[in-house]
């Protein structure tokens, strides 16, 4: 789920702002990985391409019940999973922020902001409890209600961030319609068009990020379902539900090193 920002005129038309970006731009890949590994988000996407890989494996049946590794392929998933929810202590607040600092254009943007922040914010504060009883700092009996809870919040607020993005994708393919309008006239008037082409190439990278977000949330979305349902039913099946969590953890992994 994303926020609209608003743009730093300032750094813009600072020089030594530009030659700062570019600069970072072309760090070599070691300190770029030190970059996103300083991130929090960072680590918790490698963990959580770890465990569904390692789940994946365990689904597939490829060891035997009887080995050693499985075992220990067990324990290794199951510690993961663990760690991963340590990392979303206080992750809720990112949410209330990003909720405050939204721009709305319409009611029905109120709304689903609501519904996508306020959904993913809960089910991140109710992570935190949730971490609590696996380190034994809370009576396990309350860990059914707790992940059904978290559950619930999560799925609600997948549905509406999904929502906020195929908004998101329909005003960015009205703005290029506009545009491919505007590089149109120029053309035929013999004018330069350079900064309507780069606007359009911006657009298409902001377009396939989007898709790759609503796949993402989709896959999420999908998992939180099964959670719903106790792992019962259709589309709930471990090897399914592992390559969802895999999908889901490349695809953020991929946002958060382009991002840093």
């Amino acid at each position: 789920m994303e926020t609209k920002a608003p743009s730093n005129l300032a750094s813009s038309q600072n020089p030594k702002s530009s030659i700062t970006k570019s600069v970072s731009n072309n760090r070599d890949f070691l300190n770029h990985l030190e970059a996103y590994l300083a991130k929090r988000d960072g680590v918790d996407k490698l963990l959580k391409i770890s465990r569904y890989a390692t789940r994946i494996i365990l689904a597939s049946s490829l060891l035997p019940e009887t080995l050693t590794l499985n075992r220990r392929l067990k324990s290794f998933e199951s510690s993961v999973g663990v760690s991963r929810k340590a990392f979303r202590l206080g992750k809720f607040v990112q949410d209330l922020n990003a909720l405050r600092n939204t721009c709305f254009d319409s009611k029905e943007d109120v709304i689903l902001s609501i519904i996508a922040y306020g959904g993913e914010g809960l089910y991140m504060f109710i992570e935190q409890f949730v971490w609590f009883v696996k380190s034994g700092l809370i009576d396990a009996k309350h860990s059914r209600n707790l992940q059904k809870i978290s559950a619930w919040a999560e799925f609600v607020g997948y549905i509406g961030s999904i929502s906020l993005k195929i908004r998101d994708l329909k005003r960015i393919n009205e703005d290029e319609s506009r545009l491919l309008s505007t590089i149109e006239i120029s053309i035929s008037r013999g004018l330069k068009y350079d900064e309507e082409a780069k606007k359009i190439q911006k657009m298409k990278e902001k377009r396939l990020m989007k898709r790759l977000s609503i796949v993402q949330d989709l896959a999420d979305g999908l998992m939180a379902l099964a959670d719903i349902r106790d792992g019962k039913g259709r589309l709930s099946g471990p090897l399914l539900m592992s390559s969802a969590g895999l999908l889901s953890a490349l695809i953020s992994a991929h946002k958060n090193w382009l991002s840093c």
